[in-house]
């Protein structure tokens, strides 16, 4: 056999013949969670793909175009990254319980759990702490199995019991229990980090650590290497309070300053969902938008925008919490697929295909 060879298109009836029972699975797991919105009241809104800013996250890379305007003149886009700006502003217009089912788009990924094009939902809770995103995230994973009839979710080899109790651990238990690192020994009471402290405790335990590497590329290094292969294997994993620096968009702890209420869900090993007790202050969210930006433009030479209009509505935006899970993986998980365009209708078309 000619190694060199392609693989049949997706559309080709055999494949797609392979591919359908994780489709028909996606749509029955879409439709109970659609369920599930509904019955805890809350609404499900549609949002733009075209935006001013993309995100403003230093490692997201977006895709860019433009529209001509009635006279011809051009105007700078790009499509979303997520529905995070616009869903926030209608909280700022006063909804309070929304969710949303977004394609969004994000350049540079491709692999077995990433895509250019995928589905991320969404949702969001006014006046309510982060912690009830954590329960509904329980209850949602409980159900896509449920929907899937498999009493596990499952991904190359591992497994989780999504009708097990979660486990919960903060971000430095973890730190210590899995690399010997005291992560929060190199944050200070105001949020700043300490680059040469963490690198130290790094060479310690015998991890890599290149001259140019900034804390927040040793604290990647540490949570990828050491930290995410043993989480969610067994029982889910809440992964809580990461370091302030690494939650752009989640207010600080009233328990510690350094850390900050963002948490994330995972499921064999594969990080599911990002959730936040969503930042209102507007002053603190542009100085933490400018620190990304500025390192994306040290990193890669680019920056994005800041949507000014997402600013000035947090001004209006009430206390809340909100999170973006990874639609397509949780399917993937659920279904037994063990690539995410198995679980997409139509992928995208590979470039020079």
């Amino acid at each position: 056999m000619n190694s060199s060879a392609k693989a049949s298109p997706w559309w080709t009836p055999s494949v797609h013949a392979d591919r359908r029972p994780f489709l028909i699975g996606r749509n029955a797991i879409q439709a109970a969670l659609r369920g599930f919105f509904a019955r805890e009241d809350f609404i499900e809104v549609d949002t733009a793909v075209l935006q001013i800013s993309p995100g403003n996250e230093a490692h997201l890379h977006a895709f860019a175009t433009e529209a001509l305007t009635t006279d011809g003149q051009k105007a700078p886009f790009y499509l979303h990254t997520s529905p995070e700006f616009a869903c926030k502003k209608l909280l700022a217009a006063g909804e309070e319980r929304i969710s949303c089912f977004a394609h969004v788009y994000r350049n540079r990924e491709r692999g077995p759990l990433h895509h250019p094009e995928f589905t991320m939902l969404e949702w969001y809770r006014a006046g309510e702490s982060y912690e009830s995103l954590m329960m509904d995230c329980v209850r949602i994973l409980a159900l896509a199995a449920e929907t899937a009839k498999t009493e596990k979710l499952a991904y190359r080899g591992g497994e989780t019991d999504p009708f097990a109790g979660p486990e919960r651990v903060s971000v430095a238990e973890a730190f210590e229990r899995h690399a010997g690192i005291d992560l929060l020994a190199s944050v200070a009471a105001n949020g700043s980090t300490d680059r040469d402290h963490l690198a130290a405790e790094m060479k310690h335990v015998g991890m890599r650590v290149a001259d140019d590497d900034g804390w927040a590329d040793l604290f990647s290094r540490v949570l990828v290497e050491k930290i995410e292969p043993h989480l969610g294997f067994g029982r889910i994993t809440i992964l809580y309070e990461y370091p302030v620096s690494e939650a752009a968009l989640a207010r600080p702890s009233m328990r510690d300053p350094r850390v900050a209420e963002r948490f994330e869900l995972y499921a064999c090993g594969v990080e599911l969902a990002n959730g936040f007790g969503e930042l209102t202050n507007a002053a603190e969210q542009r100085r933490r938008f400018e620190i990304e930006m500025a390192e994306k433009a040290r990193v890669y030479g680019e920056t994005y925008p800041l949507d000014e209009d997402f600013l000035a509505a947090l001004s209006l935006m009430p206390e809340a919490s909100g999170i973006a899970l990874g639609f397509d993986r949780l399917v993937m998980l659920a279904t037994g697929a063990s690539r995410i365009d198995q679980v997409l209708w139509a992928p995208v078309a590979e470039y020079g295909r």
